[in-house]
């Protein structure tokens, strides 16, 4: 089963007498028979509806959906959005199709990513974004504070949730949440998603990413890094790593041993020659390549050594290459 991860505010309240957050959401697809739900940072929604490996079949064979809805969506609306965006952001944006899904950064001046989110615009006035359970509200609040003299207009969208499927993600209106199922056929849990999330080698922000990661460590440079377009905020660092090569550290798949009945939770060590090398970010059982998971480890660990996460034999299948840069080959 996935690793848990320590709770974020989303739709949340306080626990008495503590810090911790826990979300107050409970999404209505949890009434379906089986729902189990799932832990942070996915509370709100089912982990799984009691069948994993078949509910990874089925979303890969395009016969499910995914619930969602937990994810926090915001808009931001007005004449200005896409320019305005464009010159803010990592992603090329000010040209950018109707309907068209893209995946954008906003970087620390230091090159490292603060928000991540994936969005699609209507073609003449909302641009629509979802991000991470509970960082909804801190990135409107850092929009927000940009927005200057441009005409533009962010604020959190309670409205619309988020669906995904084997192939990509769609918005829809919350209230029809209930009747999907008979519109696409039974929703598969996150477990599943996850699953072939991990084996793309996609990271998840927060999960696999921390305070540190730079978009060139974790295979995001012509994803969510557009290399042609002007200046914005961190692309310093970005086109620095890019011309010279040889990232700090780089994002790996391992396949864990099977025989162990544990997956290394979020935050691991992974440790090489008795070394702490990297910490795990995400695992899972995925229905053809057993137990995975991904890492970021240093640059210089040699990608055909063994690894141990939590007590856990690795191997590695490189995502970002430890040379990655101009003068190499691109990433896998």
């Amino acid at each position: 089963m996935p690793t848990t991860w320590p709770p974020r505010a989303s739709r949340c309240s306080r626990i008495c007498g503590g810090s911790s957050l826990v979300s107050e959401y409970r999404s209505p697809l949890l009434a379906l028979p089986g729902a189990v739900e799932g832990d942070a940072p996915d509370t709100g929604v089912a982990a799984h509806y009691g069948s994993i490996v078949a509910e990874q079949r089925r979303l890969i064979a395009g016969e499910a959906f995914v619930d969602l809805s937990h994810r926090d969506v915001f808009t931001v609306v007005g004449p200005d959005r896409l320019s305005w965006l464009h010159a803010l952001t990592t992603q090329h944006l000010e040209s950018l199709a109707p309907n068209e899904p893209t995946e954008v950064l906003l970087l620390t001046p230091q090159g490292r990513i603060e928000h991540a989110f994936s969005g699609v615009d209507d073609g003449e006035n909302v641009f629509r974004a979802h991000t991470e359970p509970g960082a909804g509200a801190a990135v409107v609040e850092f929009l927000d504070r940009m927005r200057f003299m441009s005409r533009v207009e962010v604020a959190l969208d309670p409205d619309t949730a988020v669906i995904g499927t084997a192939t990509g993600w769609r918005f829809v209106d919350r209230t029809e949440l209930s009747a999907l199922p008979d519109q696409l056929g039974a929703p598969v849990g996150t477990w599943a998603y996850e699953a072939l999330r991990i084996e793309q080698g996609i990271v998840r922000f927060g999960l696999d990413t921390d305070d540190r990661t730079i978009p060139n460590e974790v295979g995001l440079l012509g994803r969510a890094v557009h290399m042609d377009k002007g200046c914005y905020r961190g692309q310093e660092t970005v086109a620095r790593v890019h011309n010279l090569g040889r990232p700090p550290r780089r994002l790996v798949r391992l396949l864990l041993d099977g025989s162990m009945e544990h997956l290394p939770p979020h935050g691991s060590d992974v440790v090489f020659d008795g070394k702490v090398v990297g910490a795990v970010g995400s695992s899972a059982r995925h229905h053809e390549l057993g137990p995975i998971a991904l890492a970021i480890v240093k640059r210089n660990v040699d990608p055909s050594a063994t690894l141990i996460a939590d007590g856990v034999a690795a191997t590695q299948e490189v995502i970002v290459d430890p040379d990655a840069g101009l003068h190499v080959r691109a990433a896998r």
